[in-house]
């Protein structure tokens, strides 16, 4: 259970396992969730559900050093900005599947 963010990226863009930067595949601190790992994500009070995803980017948000961010657990993918910042943040279980 943690804080979940949003993001969004250009058409065509990858991730930094070298999926693409789809719906479904989510960022995540690698040295706590491996990538490949399949996660099912839903807000702590069942209200939104992002459903399953796969452990596949990372970022500045997701490491440990950048204090600013430390508390983030996953960054969730969207296709769209607005979408993005609609989601803004949430506190979410992060169920480990495989």
């Amino acid at each position: 259970t943690g804080k979940a963010t949003a993001y969004t990226a250009r058409s065509g863009a990858k991730t930094a396992s070298g999926r693409p930067a789809i719906v479904g595949n989510v960022a995540v601190d690698c040295t706590k969730i491996p990538f490949g790992s399949k996660l099912y994500i839903v807000s702590s009070d069942g209200s939104f559900i992002y459903g399953y995803a796969v452990a596949a980017d990372t970022g500045a948000g997701l490491d440990p050093r950048n204090t600013r961010y430390s508390n983030v657990l996953v960054d969730l993918f969207f296709s769209t900005y607005q979408e993005s910042i609609y989601f803004g943040a949430k506190t979410v279980h992060v169920y480990v599947l495989q």
